[in-house]
Parts: structure tokens; sequence; C-alpha cells
């Protein structure tokens, strides 16, 4: 690996790092900036609510209301991260997440699995996500296994 590869890659670091602390805070305003305006979201095999959805704004709507009452930890590991271009990226992250529906809800949810990732960097912006696959191997909820 280059040294000038080290900063493109430090900076999707720090935006992951990003995604997930705002999404367990709750401040959905500067969440959805990490993504780009057309963003790619595909969770439609990990055992929980399918969808595929396009754009950051159809993201948050459908998002938000899921969790918002919601206690989440959500946890990134391991990245792999590949420059693809000046300005793209593609990545790979181990992910663990615990989500606890205090209000009834759908109880308690803890999974683990993976986002593959692909990156877009513009100026005046900086990297943003363009497309987050999230694939689990092990999702729990309400005391139930659903994957495997």
């Amino acid at each position: 690996m280059e040294t000038q590869e080290l900063a493109p890659i430090e900076a999707i670091k720090q935006l992951k790092a990003r995604y997930f602390r705002l999404m367990d805070q709750k401040r959905w305003d500067e969440w959805v900036e990490v993504f780009t305006p057309d963003v790619h979201i595909d969770t439609s095999d990990d055992g929980g609510p399918d969808f595929v959805l396009d754009g950051r704004d159809v993201f948050r709507a459908k998002l938000q209301p899921m969790i918002a009452t919601a206690v989440t930890t959500h946890h990134g590991h391991m990245p792999e991260i590949t420059l693809t271009g000046p300005t793209t990226a593609t990545g790979v992250w181990a992910m663990f997440d615990h989500v606890l529906w205090p209000d009834g809800g759908f109880g308690e949810l803890i999974g683990s699995g993976w986002y593959e990732e692909e990156y877009r960097y513009t100026d005046g912006v900086g990297w943003q996500i363009s497309t987050m696959v999230l694939r689990r191997n092990r999702v729990v909820l309400g005391g139930k296994q659903i994957i495997p």
C-alpha cells in the first residue's frame, strides 16, 4: 500500500464511525449526510424488515421511525477498504448490533454480519457512502434465533 492511500482510507473509517455513532445518538440530520443523495441501500436478506431503497431521504424515512424509541448499539470492525479510483472505494466491515425497544415493539434484537459498501468522494463534501448492503449471519429477535 502506498502512503498516499492511507489518508482516504482513514477518512472512510472516520465516515463509518460517524454513521454508527450518529445513528445510536439519533442525530438524524447529521446522520443522513454520511450518504450520497442517491445512496442505494439493500438489507433484503438480513432477517429483519426486508427492504431495498434508493435515496438517503427515503432511507431515513424508513429507518428513523423503526428505531426512534430504541436504545441501539452498533459496532463496525475489521474494515477492508480498497481504493478503486481517485474518488471511489469499496469496503467490507464486520458488524454487531444490539437494539432494545423499551416500549415493547420488537423486544430485543442481537445481530451480527457484515456491510459491503461503496464510497464516493466529492469536492467540498468529502467521502460518503454511495452503496450499503447489510448481510447478517446471525439474528436473535425477541429471544428467538431467526438467522441462521
